[in-house]
């Protein structure tokens, strides 16, 4: 699981073209929510070492969370072969971001 949310993100093609289990989270190092949404995270994302995890760092003008019309962090889109399985905003629960994994991660 990455820890620090990064400004260089791999480009919209890319993501849609990769194979298996990626996880993108969206969101900023410095937001409350985000922070909160680690331990929950982390907990959720045991055992799901085959999930490829992109923390992108989000903001005005960032070409990939507007492309997913993320508003809100963090937000965590589950993805299989490039398709978009689910989606979380805010999670604060361990629960509902398994439930994601689950869908992605076979």
């Amino acid at each position: 699981m990455k820890t620090v949310y990064i400004p260089e993100a791999p480009a919209r093609a890319e993501i849609d073209t990769m194979p298996g289990a990626t996880l993108l989270e969206f969101g900023a190092n410095w937001c409350g929510h985000c922070m909160a949404a680690q331990a929950p995270l982390a907990q959720a994302m045991a055992g799901h070492d085959g999930v490829v995890h992109y923390k992108v760092e989000d903001g005005p003008g960032r070409a990939l969370g507007r492309s997913y019309g993320v508003k809100l962090w963090p937000t965590l889109i589950f993805l299989r072969d490039g398709q978009e399985v689910a989606r979380v905003v805010r999670p604060l629960d361990t629960a509902d971001i398994a439930a994601g994994l689950t869908q992605i991660d076979h």
